[in-house]
């Protein structure tokens, strides 16, 4: 969430351009443009961060504290975006293998491709600006302005969105499996769970499309790009506008997927701990084939809740933060924006920490997937689909019941 309490990021007053007029007054010139080259006055970043001249100007060093910013997306990013890329692009192409495709696998697909997606948008400019120091330098002309809009804060944030909901999707597909399995060969289709990824893709488009024509970005004095919310939101109203986009995302996008994925995960280990129960029964009584069958049906929602639970860990610290933005900026100041911007720049930080993790889940966890992964990128690998076994079998090994039959 890169921006600040609205009010005061884009000036006191909703029009903006009162505020950009002053300014010319005044000396508040931290790039001063010259006939031989550009040269920087002695008015230092932190002084020119802290007037609130600042807020009228795209200026990329005032959005995040660079001592934290500079280390954690100029040095250690690019490394996570590297990881990032070849694991998720590994999940991609081993769930696409055509034993592979089930309904639960092309969710898990999509959360790879909208992972990736959300890290490798704004990877040039964190590039550009942290990795190359030139965050302290004027970001011009107006379209790269609005380039570095689209693509480090609106485009991240929709796939991120259909991120979250994919993970709630996931839960809920293995809870119909887990307790509701007569239900889930009528819900649980392939061609259900594809109208829901398009479904999914369509609402978090929908939910960003705003942000894509909320500023304008117009050329002042020297490089610098002034920024005023478009007419009309000042026509809305800057706090209609933010409340309502906040109030929706912190309910919807944060509140009730956080909720309702504890809410099933308590109810999924549940029904796994009933389960294991009932397999040491028929234990017991040496039903083999049904004691496998709930094994791998355990191992698979054992799975699952581990993939969501590294979700909520990273995901509720943001929620958190966001609802106390909404509440320092409506009802009462109760947040130090200096400390607060530290905390979403570690918050969003660990969620990229976090993109890769799912890889090792699942080749920690499953040997069809770790199976198919010897088969396409090691030489010489043996596998039991080799001898026509593994088609048979979900990614955690089971056979395919009415209850797992859509597994990883």
């Amino acid at each position: 969430m890169a921006d600040k309490e609205w009010a005061d990021y884009f000036g006191e007053s909703n029009d903006t351009r009162t505020n950009v007029n002053d300014i010319q007054k005044t000396n508040y010139n931290y790039y001063d443009n010259h006939t031989d080259g550009l040269e920087y006055s002695n008015f230092t970043s932190d002084d020119y961060c802290a007037s609130n001249h600042s807020h009228v100007y795209l200026n990329v060093t005032c959005e995040f504290p660079i001592s934290y910013a500079e280390p954690m997306y100029g040095y250690i990013a690019p490394f996570l975006l590297a990881t990032t890329t070849v694991a998720n692009t590994l999940i991609v192409v081993v769930l696409s293998r055509r034993h592979m495709r089930t309904p639960t696998n092309a969710v898990l697909m999509a959360m790879a491709l909208c992972d990736m997606f959300t890290m490798l948008f704004p990877a040039p400019w964190l590039f550009y600006m942290y990795t190359f120091g030139n965050h302290y330098k004027p970001l011009s002309p107006v379209r790269a302005c609005q380039a570095w809009n689209y693509m480090n804060e609106v485009i991240p944030a929709m796939f991120h969105t259909a991120s979250i909901w994919l993970t709630l999707a996931l839960a809920v597909q293995r809870y119909i499996y887990v307790c509701h399995a007569p239900v889930a060969r009528t819900w649980c289709t392939m061609p259900r769970v594809m109208k829901c990824l398009v479904y999914i893709g369509i609402a978090a488009f929908l939910h960003q499309l705003p942000r894509f024509f909320d500023r304008q970005y117009m050329p002042h004095v020297g490089q610098r790009i002034s920024i005023q919310m478009a007419p009309w939101v000042q026509t809305l109203s800057m706090d209609a506008y933010f409340i309502t986009y906040f109030g929706f995302r912190v309910l919807f996008v944060h509140l009730i997927p956080c909720t309702s994925l504890v809410v099933l995960n308590v109810l999924l280990f549940r029904a796994m701990r009933t389960a294991q129960i009932n397999r040491q029964k028929l234990f017991k009584e040496n039903r083999k084939s049904e004691c496998k069958r709930l094994r791998d049906s355990n191992c698979t929602t054992l799975m699952l809740i581990v993939v969501v639970t590294v979700f909520l860990m990273v995901e509720i610290p943001v929620a958190v933060v966001t609802i106390l933005h909404i509440i320092s900026s409506t009802l009462v100041e109760i947040l130090d924006y200096h400390i607060a911007n530290i905390l979403i720049l570690i918050t969003n930080f660990f969620i990229i920490v976090s993109y890769p993790i799912n890889f090792a889940i699942y080749c920690g966890m499953s040997r069809q997937f770790r199976e198919t992964f010897k088969e396409l990128f090691i030489r010489g690998a043996v596998t039991s689909r080799k001898n026509g076994g593994s088609s048979r079998y979900s990614l955690v090994n089971g056979p395919r019941t009415c209850t797992n039959e859509t597994v990883l």
